[in-house]
């Protein structure tokens, strides 16, 4: 059998009703790889070509998993690996609510940073670079647009965590460490 990206649309919309589909109970045998792939912009492309329609982008977003360190599209009765480039989702924004950070990402996914949505932040081992994340669902995140980091940093705390000084966030009543305060001259 053929996958295409029309069929696997035509499967997800079958098995979508209301709210994301249960794609962590769906267990379809799997159909290869689909030359389907999200930038790290977060652009998704389909045959080398950006696909225009947000709909469908948000449809295929909603049957996103990962397994191991394997992206895939699933339905009840497929499942095919796609290309993620960095993160699936970007935070593109986020407000503060009382004492939490809520963000929203590209394709309207909110997580509000605490617990079950943690934030952690790589460091490109060359140029020292940060590549902030925060958990969207499920062992998928997303990764926090650089507007927004600039704007996280401008709230940003000094606080002990794990017996040292960090520059870092806190939010739903946990520490979010970025830097070491050391590493701030």
């Amino acid at each position: 059998m053929k996958i295409s990206a029309e069929s696997l649309a035509e499967s997800a919309r079958a098995a979508t009703t209301r709210g994301l589909p249960p794609v962590h109970l769906w267990n379809p045998p799997d159909c290869g790889d689909l030359d389907i792939r999200i930038a790290r912009d977060g652009t998704w492309f389909y045959l080398d070509t950006p696909i225009g329609r947000p709909e469908l982008v948000r449809l295929f977003s909603t049957i996103l998993r990962k397994d191991g360190d394997r992206y895939v599209l699933v339905t009840p009765v497929e499942k095919v690996g796609i290309t993620v480039d960095d993160a699936p989702f970007v935070a593109v924004d986020f407000e503060r609510e009382g004492d939490a950070l809520r963000f929203v990402t590209n394709l309207g996914d909110e997580a509000i940073a605490g617990p079950d949505h943690p934030i952690r932040v790589e460091r490109n081992p060359e140029t020292g670079e940060p590549s902030p994340y925060i958990l969207i669902r499920d062992r998928l995140e997303a990764l926090i647009d650089r507007k927004s980091f600039y704007r996280l940093v401008d709230i940003g705390e000094h606080a002990s965590f794990e017996d040292e000084s960090w520059f870092g966030l806190t939010s739903g009543g946990m520490f979010f460490p970025i830097i070491l305060s050391a590493e701030l001259g």
